[in-house]
């Protein structure tokens, strides 16, 4: 059974910094795809960061140039530095792996950024 444990979320002042990660185990098939989604209370989960397997990246227009994510092929993780957070950043953040060789889409129990003074 594939699982995705995060670490890293917590509260954080405007203008903090914090760096989430996110460990997949449990296949023995390659990860294609990684990558961040967050949904803030009331509204609708959103893509926040996603990579590949070849590192191409992709952000949320709300995030570039504030947020990186990277990854490790070879250890399954993949993580993301938040910098200069905004209290609109404030959200549950889920990590997400897609295996393409299984057309699967594996999620992690989410974790709780709280950007306020």
């Amino acid at each position: 059974q594939v699982q995705l444990v995060e670490t890293g979320g917590g509260l954080v002042q405007p203008g903090g910094s914090l760096r989430l990660s996110c460990a997949a185990s449990g296949s023995i098939f390659s990860i294609h795809t990684m990558g961040w989604y967050r949904q803030a209370p009331g509204k609708q989960r959103e893509l926040v960061a996603v990579i590949t397997s070849g590192g191409s990246t992709n952000y949320a227009d709300s995030v570039k140039g504030r947020f990186t994510i990277s990854r490790d092929n070879a250890k399954n993780t993949v993580a993301l530095q938040m910098n200069a957070l905004k209290p609109e950043d404030t959200a549950v953040y889920y990590c997400y792996a897609y295996y393409i060789a299984t057309l699967k889409t594996y999620w992690g129990q989410g974790t709780q950024v709280t950007v306020s003074s």
